[in-house]
This record gives C-alpha cells, sequence and structure tokens, in this order.
C-alpha cells in the first residue's frame, strides 16, 4: 500500500513537473510569438521623392506589423540588382517600361506591384526662359537609359524641338530623330548627373526625382514638361511570384490610399500626381 501511494505522489509530481514545465514554456514564447508577428520588409528607394513617400506610410504600416528597412539608391542599376538577389523585398524607384526593359537585358524574374505617383519629366535651362528660343546648334543632354532616353526624347518631340520616327516607340534613341530644324547636338548622360550638366548645356531633360532633389521644380522650373497622360508612372517592383506575401500587399494598400494621395497633392503641389 506504502508503495503504491509513494507510486501515485510521483506520478502526480512528475504531472505537475510536466504541467509547470509546459506553463513555463508558453510563458517564455509568448514574447517569440509576438516578435513573429512583426515582419521586417526591406525597401531600395531613391531619395527623393520616393523615400519620402516610403516614409510617409512607414508609421501605418508599423501599426499593422510591418517594420520598413529604407535602402538609399543614388542609380538606376543595384535596387533591380539588390531585389534580384534577395537583398531587398522591393524597390520604389522606378517606372514599369524601365523595369521591364531592365528584367529583360539582366533576365531578372521582377514585375510590378503597383503604380504610386508620376514624376512629369521637364526640360530645364539656366538661360533659355523658352524652348522656342532654343539656338541653333545647342546643345541638349538627356538620360543615358534606353527607356528614359527614349522617353527624354518625346518629351523633346512634345515641344516642337525634333521629330522622331514614328515607330521609334519607347526605346528612340538619337539614330530616330528624322528631323532637326536646329541642329540640337543631343548628349548622353548618366539621369543622376544632368542637373550639373546644365551649366554646360542649353538644355538638359531631367527625372523629377532628380530635379528635386537639385531644389528644381517641375511645376515652376521646367520649361517644357511631360503631359499628364505619360505611361511612365512610378511603381513599386518585386520578384515574381512574391505578390501574395502578407507585407507586400500592406505596402501596396498603403501606397494606393486617400491619405497618401492627400499627401502627394499637398506637399508636392502638382510637381508629383498620384497615379492611383
Amino acid at each position: 500500500m506504502k508503495v503504491t501511494r509513494l507510486f501515485a505522489s510521483v506520478c502526480v509530481a512528475a504531472g505537475l513537473a510536466v504541467g509547470l514545465a509546459g506553463c513555463g514554456d508558453k510563458a517564455a514564447d509568448a514574447p517569440q510569438a509576438q516578435a513573429d508577428k512583426t515582419a521586417v520588409l526591406s525597401i531600395g528607394v531613391s531619395p527623393v521623392p520616393h523615400a519620402d513617400i516610403i516614409r510617409f506610410v512607414e508609421p501605418q504600416l508599423k501599426e499593422q506589423g510591418v517594420t520598413l528597412k529604407i535602402v538609399e539608391f543614388s542609380d538606376y542599376v543595384q535596387p533591380n540588382l539588390a531585389l534580384a538577389e534577395k537583398e531587398l523585398d522591393a524597390n520604389f524607384f522606378q517606372h514599369k517600361p524601365y523595369l521591364d526593359e531592365f528584367a529583360k537585358e539582366h533576365k531578372l524574374s521582377l514585375e510590378s506591384l503597383a503604380a504610386v505617383h508620376l514624376e512629369p519629366m521637364g526640360v530645364y535651362s539656366k538661360s533659355l526662359k523658352n524652348v522656342a528660343d532654343t539656338p541653333e546648334g545647342a546643345k541638349v543632354a538627356i538620360p543615358n537609359d534606353p527607356t528614359n532616353g527614349g522617353r527624354a526624347l518625346k518629351v523633346l518631340e512634345s515641344a516642337g524641338l525634333i521629330k522622331l520616327r514614328p515607330e521609334a516607340g519607347i526605346l528612340a534613341t538619337k539614330q530616330d530623330i528624322v528631323d532637326n530644324p536646329k541642329k540640337l547636338e543631343v548628349l548622353e548622360i548618366e539621369a543622376a548627373q544632368l542637373p550639373r550638366s546644365l551649366d554646360d548645356v542649353a538644355l538638359a531633360v531631367i527625372n523629377s526625382n532628380y530635379a528635386l532633389g537639385a531644389n528644381l521644380n517641375p511645376k515652376t522650373d521646367a520649361i517644357a514638361i511631360e503631359a499628364k497622360d505619360s505611361p511612365y508612372a512610378n511603381i513599386v517592383a518585386i520578384r515574381q511570384g512574391d505578390a501574395s506575401r502578407e507585407d507586400l500587399q500592406k505596402l501596396k494598400a498603403a501606397l494606393n490610399s486617400e491619405a497618401l494621395k492627400k499627401f502627394i497633392d499637398e506637399k508636392y503641389q502638382g510637381a508629383i500626381l498620384a497615379a492611383f
């Protein structure tokens, strides 16, 4: 009888020990479970306006359990390579024609998650107030990458300075110019360096993010500007197959919200336009 009672006591004690250990494990696991609910999403951006836009939605996403790791880039090449190599979860700096061409050229499986805003490309000058006053033989700087170069040539065509072959499309080059009445000398320069080129050229066609970074306002400083129906809306790019990720869907919703649209309208006063 004593043996039986002793055995029962040991069993009860063991059961209590296991139960307590189980409770202890659950308590220890609680902070970890809470930590697991917070996702860290790494996104590469251009400094202006992309970083400003991302920082605006950052608090909203944090409340939804998504912490942003914002990485700034000053060029148009590294963000896509870093995304493809899984160093980033997304990037936000480019329009879809550029993404499509870059992904094709580099054999990368990238796609658009959402369109966010349009940065109208503008024509800037330190010496001219009107494109019609552009002198014969003037130097004109455009971006040296295929899609933005073609886009810039379209802007020059809309301004009445040149004419392009109709079939040239978005990848038009200098060789597609069929009419150049002012005999303009078109120079291809890295996009980030275009604001600095204004001291050396009569005109420069500059992407708005680089213009804003150089304190040039597309709405007030450009002497000609891209039409509002441009297909070059800036997008968030991701790896193909990632679109259904919960953190990326939350990012998409935040970047297509009425709150962000109001922020863009108020902060940029027409220099940048919401694309949703």
